[in-house]
């Protein structure tokens, strides 16, 4: 047993590609700034045990993925740039609710966070390359079973 990391980070991209509200979404947490429209990125935050559950033979895992979306607040009007950002969030949020195996990559994504934190966002801004950007970082739990295996 081992955990699809790589078919998981692939799904959520491709889940979030669309959706029709990004100009990119990455793979990974980028390191240079995003070009116009709305950028999203995908990568993994923590991954642990559901002693709830598991089995006798197999524990499941918890993978949790940051899913941050960018904007420049270089932008106008710039009252324009958080209902963007909140459709595109909002949409994310639907899909998963929607979609709650990702077409059966995982055993479901932890909405309510009966196992840890539940899907949620939180808004900030970042500074980078002399930019500042508008940014959502979602945070995607998901429950994936037979992760590790348990030997006796």
């Amino acid at each position: 047993m081992s955990l699809d990391v790589a078919g998981i980070l692939s799904g959520v991209v491709s889940h979030a590609l669309a959706l029709g509200h990004f100009e990119t979404v990455n793979g990974h947490e980028p390191v240079s700034p995003p070009g116009n429209g709305i950028t999203a990125a995908v990568w993994v935050q923590e991954i642990g045990p559901v002693p709830s559950g598991s089995g006798l033979r197999s524990t499941s895992g918890r993978l949790v993925l940051n899913v941050r979306l960018y904007t420049s607040m270089m932008q106008q009007p710039p009252d324009a740039i958080d209902p963007a950002m909140l459709g595109a969030v909002e949409a994310l949020m639907r899909a998963y609710s929607g979609d709650f195996t990702l077409g059966g990559l995982v055993r479901n994504v932890d909405l309510l966070g009966q196992s840890g934190a539940a899907l949620a966002a939180q808004a900030g801004y970042i500074q980078q390359d002399g930019g500042l950007y508008r940014v959502m970082t979602l945070t995607l739990p998901l429950i994936v079973n037979d992760v590790f295996d348990q030997e006796a």
